[in-house]
């Protein structure tokens, strides 16, 4: 099983707003940057299509470290909210519905094809890939613009 680094962010231009994502796949010395927006959009959404359209480009089972600075995303599989959510019918503790529920399927059934570990990074900090990460998401609400 081949080993990949993903790094992901997600930003917005008012929450809701424009937004955009950006990724970074590395596997062995291959880099391979992706990017894009939506119109109106929240930050959160933003966060999770960055992790899917990565996960989107591996063509088969991987071992998988994706570092995201959102906690939103880490959180839920770290923390097992996910687990939860899908034990209850994706209603979240409070019984509402889970917000964005369509992404996290999606991104729920990536767990199931390879095998990921999430790692929260600080954002805004020294880390060089999450910093081109913010910049490919902040570029890419320019382009909407």
């Amino acid at each position: 099983m081949e080993d990949i680094t993903i790094y992901t962010d997600g930003a917005c231009s008012g929450n809701p707003g424009p937004g955009g994502w950006g990724s970074i796949l590395m596997y062995k010395n291959i880099k391979k940057e992706i990017s894009g927006g939506k119109k109106e959009t929240t930050n959160n959404v933003m966060e999770l299509t960055a992790v899917i359209e990565a996960l989107k480009l591996l063509k088969y089972k991987c071992k998988v470290n994706i570092y995201s600075d959102s906690a939103y995303v880490v959180n839920a599989f770290n923390q097992k909210w996910i687990y939860g959510w899908v034990k209850n019918g994706w209603k979240n503790a409070e019984k509402e519905p889970v917000k964005n529920k369509e992404l996290w399927q999606e991104l729920y059934d990536f767990t199931k094809q390879h095998e990921i570990t999430f790692i929260k990074v600080k954002g805004h900090s020294n880390n060089e890939y999450n910093n081109r990460c913010d910049e490919l998401a902040r570029q890419a609400i320019l382009k909407l613009q």
